[in-house]
């Protein structure tokens, strides 16, 4: 939190007015009011204005509490602050921010009357994160002095600005309120006037698919969050976003950017609009997506569709060993998780040398499992013993469960595959880690079909907790059970999807990427301040092009190759920069170089 500065080191900016004292113009005012800033607040509603001052008076009586602020600070804190309800009052400020309701209509009028207020000198900022800046900039009696200035909810927390400048903007402006934001503690991103801007236009598309995709009971609304929680580490997973962001606020971003790019991928699914039409907006109403304990509360509740804990399902098989087919990462990782949980683990591979190599790798991590505590020695020694190597898959021939994690290609897997139906007894569980592939197409490659299924983890598999579980139409209801209990017997958390391209994750994660890669392209935004853009103002624990040369340029491009040839969305065609780069051998960090470049080690 920004400490309360002195009057000498302030900018020209000292006096800001903040029209709209809702959640977000509340915040605002709290962080500049901190960084030493003398703050008019103005709403239209006297009611709304007291609110907004009681809720600065507990803020920071919270942190005089939790020891941030002291009793003279907090005092001199909400000495700088005054509120009211006449737009006059912003006369003498240096820069106004506006954050009333997201319509043109309105802020066009509050602008206006701004105009006639304000000194020809002062700033006008607009808070919009969906309306066009230079549309609204163009209607002022002074276009050069309007610009965007975007804080993220709760302002008092959230490190990113997005400072956005139309063709009109002057570039005095941009760098005052620019240097504003530094000065209160802020990371400000220059980005150009588009709707949704960096963040929410990388955002709202990824909220809108996976409202498409519950809307088509793809998967339940608890597996959607789960998988994005679990496989990409977010904060929060996208249904639950939206119905804090709002569902009636979600479907206006995306009207307004679905407006100017006319992707489909931005028009709003039906089901925003039905939610919205019946007032269903999200935590604020106290339903949404999820049902809550009360409007504006964040505790969920049971509703219809919370799934029913101990509901009878259909018994699954026994497993008492498991084999896995492969060399690789993801291989021994899989081993390793099936050791560590008990199983006796048959590691097969092409050569008896590769097997080897594999069950040596997680001889290493496991021995780094010890050295950091998470394990005794002699149970990293008897883990490693329960993983016996093999040169041929013949040596699944007693196994009840055999899990496949060999290299990303159809014909080599159905070729395994074909090989299982041969080795394996009658009832073992055939399963594909494919991360892209169709289940079914290796089923069919059995005279079992009814055996295989899709167990899709994520690398590095030991520390992931998510298993995408993916049956196919033909997929025998106990075969679902028995990888259900299995991954609870291996203490990760199951989701349910049907076998389709990219399954939850990958079909929700690849799209938002191929957008990321587009504004670059676009040259709307530096690689930079879109990866800070999504750290910071969506909670990602990696910016999308370091997420990119992470997993790899080559398989990322296989994975939207697959998406847009499934979906037939024009929006999923992969980013022609990405398929040049992968052309001149820039797979990311594997090759030393990718989006950006890296150390040779």
């Amino acid at each position: 939190m920004a400490t309360p500065q002195s009057d000498s080191s302030l900018s020209p900016l000292k006096t800001i007015a903040v029209v709209g004292l809702g959640t977000m113009g509340t915040g605002i005012t709290e962080v500049l009011a901190k960084a030493g800033r003398e703050v008019i607040g103005i709403d239209v509603s006297e009611a709304q204005a007291a609110r907004s001052a009681a809720a600065l008076e507990t803020s920071t009586a919270r942190a005089v509490a939790r020891g941030r602020l002291t009793e003279q600070e907090r005092a001199d804190v909400l000495g700088r602050v005054r509120t009211g309800t006449d737009l006059t009052a912003a006369a003498d400020a240096d820069l106004v921010i506006e954050v009333v309701p997201e319509s043109y209509g309105i802020k066009h009028q509050v602008l206006r009357e701004l105009d006639g207020i304000v000194r020809p000198e002062t700033i006008l900022a607009t808070g919009t994160n969906a309306l066009s800046v230079t549309r609204l900039a163009a209607d002022s009696a002074r276009p050069e002095r309007v610009l965007g200035l975007h804080f993220f909810n709760p302002a008092p927390a959230m490190k990113l600005v997005e400072v956005v400048s139309s063709v009109l903007t002057a570039p005095g402006a941009v760098a005052a309120v620019t240097d504003l934001a530094i000065e209160l503690g802020k990371e400000p991103v220059a980005v150009g006037d588009r709707p949704g801007f960096v963040a929410d236009g990388l955002l709202f598309g990824y909220l809108n698919q996976a409202a498409a995709m519950y809307e088509a009971k793809y998967a339940s609304r608890e597996d959607i969050d789960a998988a994005m929680r679990l496989g990409c580490g977010l904060p929060m997973g996208p249904l639950a976003l939206l119905d804090l962001i709002g569902i009636d606020t979600a479907r206006t971003v995306l009207e307004a950017m679905y407006a100017e790019s006319r992707d489909r991928l931005h028009a709003p699914a039906p089901i925003l609009k039905q939610l919205s039409e019946a007032g269903l907006t999200g935590r604020k109403s106290g339903r949404g997506f999820y049902t809550y304990e009360a409007p504006g509360s964040a505790v969920v509740v049971g509703d219809a569709l919370t799934p029913l804990d101990g509901a009878a399902v259909t018994p699954g098989r026994t497993v008492r060993s498991v084999g896995v087919a492969g060399s690789g990462t993801m291989a021994s990782g899989i081993a390793e998780v099936f050791a560590k949980a008990g199983y006796e683990v048959v590691l097969a591979a092409r050569s008896e040398e590769k097997a080897q190599a594999a069950k040596a790798r997680i001889g290493k991590s496991l021995d780094r499992s010890v050295g950091k505590g998470r394990m005794t020695a002699e149970a990293a020694a008897q883990t490693l013993d329960l993983i016996t190597p093999a040169g041929s898959y013949d040596a699944f021939a007693d196994v009840d469960l055999a899990v496949e994690a060999v290299a990303e290609d159809l014909e080599v897997k159905r070729q395994l595959f074909a090989t299982l139906d041969k080795v394996c007894k009658p009832g073992a569980v055939l399963a594909t880690t494919t991360s892209s592939l169709p289940v079914v197409a290796c089923a069919r490659a059995t005279s079992r079909p009814q055996d295989v299924i899709g167990m899709h983890f994520f690398n590095p598999a030991p520390a992931m907790k998510l298993v995408e579980v993916v049956r196919t139409v033909l997929t025998a209801e106990d075969v679902h059970a028995t990888v259900r209990e299995v991954c609870a017997k291996i203490r990760k958390h199951a989701v349910d999807c049907g076998d389709r391209a990219g399954f939850i994750v990958n079909a929700l994660l690849f799209p938002y990427l191929n957008n990321a890669i587009k504004m670059v392209e676009e040259h709307y935004a530096s690689l930079d301040d879109i990866d800070a853009a999504m750290k910071l103002g969506g909670g990602y624990p990696m910016g999308p092009f370091e997420l990119l040369d992470v997993v790899g340029l080559d398989v990322s491009l296989a994975i939207e190759k697959v998406l847009h040839r499934e979906f037939r969305d024009p929006g999923l065609a992969p980013a022609p920069l990405l398929e040049h780069l992968v052309a001149a051998g820039c797979l990311g960090r594997k090759t030393g170089r990718g989006f950006r470049e890296y150390a040779r080690r």
